[in-house]
């Protein structure tokens, strides 16, 4: 069980204690509590020690296939490329982007190739106190994903198109952009120690594994419950509609990532699957579904070890106390150990999203999986059984993952320091992204504080800027929203014994 640590200040800002018990949001969750800010979990402290570093590229950088960068549904740095020297810490940022810059309401697809992008990260900390370091991003190329047959992955709705590879059933548009390639909607990425690599897709909610090449070796793919399937059971994988059961349309495998000891696989829904939806209900999503694969064996395993579930926050998205109608849904994990995970859950307000809504929710949450009930096996994994009774409500018997928050995305004096603002009108300030969805843990390399790790949190700004081509046609937008990451130092004492080596 998590609970706040007694004596210092915590996250519980929203509105009310007893709310926050409960994951619901109704104000906006603005922290004025002065750093650090610790929880407790398990009998260890985990400390938030605030925004060290910042750094961004702008909106309209041009990648190594001569398309507008996508910036950063997921990102890791390589492992065995984390250095220190003095104060400046570098290391190889591999980062993913999605599936191009899309008019869906408009039918417009363009046949945006599956990629990964390469940068040299570089963090040179700040000489006086308070003041944050600079991360450079240098743009160092990149990687193409490559399917079985040696082709391209398009970022095309496959609509109702599909082709079969090695006896998987993958999506693939029949006609128009992209038709005949494999369709991927790229959000989830996790690097393994022999330089091959996982990314998780929206389209069918799998698993994708590459070899250092960007060639696709195996795929997993999720249970029945998870697939989605239309009324009569068959693949359902376009991202127009939502399909009768399974993951719901834009909403896959969002977030993704091995445990320290790389045994473990992670995989998080971004929010509730089609089934667990309280219908009629914009925060009756909250029920995400946990899927947990070994891979110490086979690296594309065909069920999952564990399967949990964890409630997502909900909130008010004008903020006023109402009541709340959306869900925070979950943007990316990065994995501590066999039990818990960091999981970014956030709103769908600021720069990029449309309605003018105020920044109500985006926080780092901790999740421990250890109380929960493992639903592997079960009619809820094989079968497309719904987790809420009659009612509507989760149904008894079931227990979720516990979490608190822990990072705060919304600090004001924070982001202030790093030239950013929660206000659209503020001079001199950039508003903060509404879609923060990269996460990675990167060792401090402080004797001093041997506890102590940096969580670089970047955004996905959907391939907005004023001068954007893709595919070789224009497709500008009336702002830019750059490419930024931001850097926190976090104390996390579990990850100390099994994961610092990972990343030396």
């Amino acid at each position: 069980m998590l609970r706040p640590l007694a004596g210092l200040a915590v996250l519980f800002l929203f509105g009310s204690t007893a709310a926050a018990q409960h994951g619901v949001v109704l104000v906006p969750d603005i922290t004025a509590t002065p750093l650090p800010r610790a929880v407790e979990a398990g009998g260890a402290t985990y400390v938030d020690k605030g925004l060290v570093a910042a750094g961004s590229l702008p909106a309209g950088t041009i990648d190594f296939l001569g398309d507008t960068l996508g910036s950063f549904s997921s990102l890791m740095i390589e492992p065995g490329t984390w250095r220190r020297d003095g104060d400046t810490y570098t290391g190889v940022l591999w980062t993913l982007p999605d599936r191009g810059r899309n008019d869906p309401e408009h039918g417009l697809f363009f046949d945006y190739k599956g990629r990964l992008h390469r940068f040299r990260f570089r963090m040179t900390m700040a000489d006086e106190a308070g003041e944050a370091a600079r991360v450079v991003l240098t743009p160092d190329g990149g990687r193409e994903l490559r399917d079985f047959r040696g082709r391209p992955f398009t970022g095309a709705d496959p609509g109702t198109g599909t082709r079969s590879e090695r006896g998987i059933v993958l999506p693939s548009p029949v006609g128009g952009a992209g038709a005949g390639k494999i369709s991927l909607d790229a959000e989830s990425l996790q690097f393994t120690r022999d330089g091959a690599f996982y990314v998780g897709d929206e389209y069918a909610a799998n698993v994708y594994r590459f070899d250092k090449d960007g060639g696709l070796t195996g795929v997993i793919v999720p249970p029945r419950a998870v697939r989605p399937l239309d009324a009569g059971g068959k693949p359902d994988f376009t991202s127009l509609r939502p399909p009768a059961s399974g993951r719901r349309n834009n909403q896959g495998v969002e977030g993704m990532a091995l445990s320290p000891d790389g045994t473990r696989l992670f995989v998080v829904l971004q929010s509730a699957l089609i089934q667990d939806t309280k219908p009629g209900d914009a925060a009756g999503r909250t029920l995400t579904r946990v899927l947990v694969y070994d891979v110490s064996r086979d690296a594309t395993p065909r069920r999952p070890m564990a399967h949990y579930v964890v409630r997502l926050p909900a909130y008010d998205a004008d903020g006023v106390r109402s009541a709340a109608n959306r869900t925070a849904a979950q943007s990316e994990i990065r994995v501590l150990d066999d039990r818990r995970f960091l999981m970014l859950a956030r709103d769908g307000a600021g720069l990029g999203a449309e309605g003018g809504k105020p920044i109500v929710f985006k926080s780092v949450l901790l999740v421990d999986t250890s109380g929960a009930t493992n639903l592997a096996g079960t009619a809820y994994e094989h079968g497309t059984a719904s987790l809420r009774g009659d009612g509507g409500e989760l149904r008894s018997g079931i227990v979720t993952a516990t979490w608190v928050p822990l990072v705060n995305l919304l600090d004001p004096a924070d982001l202030a320091r790093v030239g950013l603002s929660l206000d659209p009108h503020a001079k001199g300030k950039a508003l903060l992204s509404e879609k923060w969805e990269a996460m990675d843990l990167v060792p401090a390399l402080d004797p001093g504080h041997p506890d102590d790790w940096f969580l670089l949190v970047g955004n996905d700004n959907d391939f907005i800027a004023r001068h954007c081509v893709m595919d070789g046609k224009r497709c500008d937008s009336a702002f830019d929203n750059d490419n930024r990451i931001l850097v926190y130092r976090l104390s996390l004492p579990v990850a100390r014994s099994t994961t610092a080596s990972h990343h030396h």
